[in-house]
């Protein structure tokens, strides 16, 4: 699965993507942020505070409890805003 990581996520884990075989165990995109938590301090660091994180799935936004089967990508941003 590709992983992407934007902005000041992608500073804190070092780069901008990934790619990884995600443990079956891993059922929503909760469970993947909690995983990759574990991947480094960098991953720790950015997906600390989900609740200031969007995310997508295969480029649609969605919820942190929107399932991972069948993903082919999933993204993590900082919300945006506009001006």
């Amino acid at each position: 699965m590709l992983i992407l990581y934007f902005a000041s996520l992608r500073e804190r884990v070092g780069y901008g993507e990934e790619t990884l075989d995600v443990p079956t165990d891993i059922v929503t995109i909760a469970d993947l942020a909690r995983w990759l938590s574990t991947r480094s301090e960098g991953h720790s660091e950015a997906l600390a505070n989900t609740a200031a994180i969007r995310v997508a799935r295969d480029q649609v936004h969605v919820d942190f409890d929107a399932p991972v089967e069948g993903a082919r990508e999933i993204a993590f941003f900082p919300p945006v805003t506009g001006g």
